[in-house]
């Protein structure tokens, strides 16, 4: 009983720290927030833009440099302040394709659904060849396949057995699955059979270093095509990136990925055949013939109290992949950020901090917008001086560096991202940082009503809020409903505004604007959690 006392004094020793931090959430401001994002509301309107006019936003693209342009004039429009863009040095070459187009002729006439990888070169007009297939993942197999694939396609992937899908392809939290996220497991030590950090590293230096030895040897040896198999079932493109970004590398040769439907008929095909004619078509084209700059969209909202020179942000990442329309992923973040700005013009918001959106270009390559933004004005690590951990990625690296802090790493508050999909708003990740949860219980109170009201002590990772997270600052991102992000819209040809829930974007919009203006009115700046720093290896 002494400790369930005890317990219960230390919880409501935290909760009366974050309250009292936070202070009262201004209702009467809640309630035209809540009035405008409901009755008044544009996202709809933005969204549409962004996807339905704009179009997919690959990083570098014309789209995504026209993203730029928009997003900044609707922010001029609105009244915000300090609009510009931030370039991000030297990402690499633009890419755009217009169709795509792959057919088998022998056995038997069909078309196969597939459609290219970004940065992989056009075919310059159909081109016909024999299929076969050719697992080409080590040295070793390189060397087996050597002077045998002159003017083939080449299937990639073994046949992969059809499995109906055993959940609903549409999902919402319910009381057991809110439950569920609520808690937070004890670790364990790492089981037995799991990679250490230094087989992971390995692996990844192993794949980094093949993929232009591969794309080499693709052009070397006269491959006409390359075709894989997409990772999801029931007709759906599943399409990222291959070939290069970076002018001067070796970008391989025309690249698909095919419904995993069709691959199998081929394979059938080859199987029961044993030749398989097809004609493929690529337009498909690098934009640049040097590397160029990407760009991060900013503007702000001027703090107009005393702590008027701290900052609070929000923000998501407007780069998408190239074939949908990058509706949900992350279309949608973006349009609810936009709008929460949008609404805190509209009520007329003077808060204390400033208030400023970041809209992120790189993302889906490694966080490399909000990255580049976080070191250039907050902080970064040192690099590592091993060449095998400067080689890595900064997620894969054990030796962290040094961290360095800017002159506004002491002005930055708090900041919070939203890349799940459309779904509503179910409650907040609080990154293992105590002090946080209080306050986000009294800023979703004025939202239970619309089912927000879940915060959890969980880590999230893989987008935006990790780049603040990482280097010791206060970033979050939202815990959502997952409606069909992850069974038919993440990083497929899927990916259009059909798939958006326009009510759960209003909700989702209402939060943020809440969130951004509560942060931006607190008391003091938000509680940061204990950052433990890892010494540099000598």
């Amino acid at each position: 009983m002494k400790h369930a006392v005890k317990a219960l004094a230390i919880a409501a020793s935290i909760a009366g720290f974050g309250i009292a931090h936070a202070q009262s959430v201004d209702m009467d401001m809640t309630g035209r927030i809540r009035a405008e994002a409901m009755q008044r509301s544009e996202v709809l309107k933005t969204l549409n833009h962004l996807t339905d006019v704009i179009g997919p936003r690959l990083t570098n693209s014309p789209s995504m440099f026209a993203a730029n342009a928009w997003t900044r004039q609707k922010f001029t429009e609105w009244g915000l302040s300090n609009v510009h863009d931030e370039a991000v040095d030297d990402f690499g070459r633009g890419w755009v394709y217009t169709d795509a187009h792959v057919e088998m002729l022998v056995p038997r006439a069909m078309p196969l659904h597939a459609l290219p990888k970004a940065w992989t070169p056009g075919t310059n007009g159909e081109v016909e060849g024999d299929a076969v297939i050719a697992k080409l993942a080590t040295k070793a197999d390189l060397e087996k396949f050597k002077g045998k694939l002159r003017g083939k396609i080449v299937f990639l992937d073994d046949l992969r057995p059809y499995k109906p899908n055993e959940k609903s392809d549409f999902q919402r939290h319910d009381k057991a699955s809110l439950e569920e996220i609520v808690s937070s497991p004890v670790p364990t030590t790492r089981p037995a059979n799991a990679e250490s950090p230094e087989v992971m590293m390995k692996r990844f230096r192993d794949r980094m270093e093949f993929g232009p030895l591969l794309n080499k040897y693709l052009i070397d040896e006269g491959v006409a095509a390359t075709v894989s198999i997409s990772s999801w079932n029931d007709g759906i493109v599943r399409v990222m990136g291959g070939g290069s970004r970076r002018a001067g590398e070796s970008v391989g040769v025309p690249a698909f990925v095919m419904i995993a439907e069709h691959y199998n008929t081929v394979m059938r095909a080859l199987d029961d055949n044993g030749k398989v004619t097809m004609r493929v078509r690529s337009d498909a084209r690098f934009t640049d013939d040097t590397n160029k700059p990407g760009f991060n969209t900013i503007a702000e909202i001027p703090g107009t109290g005393p702590n008027r020179d701290e900052i609070v942000m929000i923000g998501a990442h407007m780069d998408s992949w190239h074939t949908g329309s990058g509706a949900a992923d992350n279309g949608a973040g973006v349009a609810v950020m936009m709008e929460a700005m949008r609404i805190l013009k509209a009520v007329g918001a003077k808060p204390n901090r400033t208030i400023r959106v970041g809209l992120w270009t790189g993302e889906e390559q490694g966080l490399i917008g909000s990255q580049a933004y976080v070191a250039e004005h907050f902080a970064k690590r040192s690099e590592p001086t091993d060449p095998a951990q400067k080689a890595l990625p900064s997620f894969l690296r054990t030796d962290k560096g040094k961290l360095m802090r800017k002159a506004d790493y002491d002005k930055f508050s708090v900041y919070f991202n939203l890349d799940n999909g459309s779904g509503k708003i179910r409650g907040v990740y609080a990154q293992e940082n105590l002090a946080a949860a209080p306050i986000f219980q009294e800023w979703l109170k004025p939202f239970h009503d619309m089912d927000a009201t879940v915060v959890t002590q969980r880590n999230t990772g893989s987008t935006d809020h990790m780049s603040y997270d990482q280097v010791g600052l206060p970033g979050f991102q939202f815990v959502q409903d997952g409606l069909d992000y992850f069974s038919h819209v993440h990083h497929t040809h899927l990916d259009v505004q059909d798939h958006i829930s326009e009510p759960d974007l209003k909700q989702a919009s209402a939060i943020v604007a809440s969130f951004a203006y509560n942060a931006a009115m607190m008391n003091k700046r938000f509680p940061r959690k204990q950052m433990v720093e890892t010494p540099a290896k000598k």
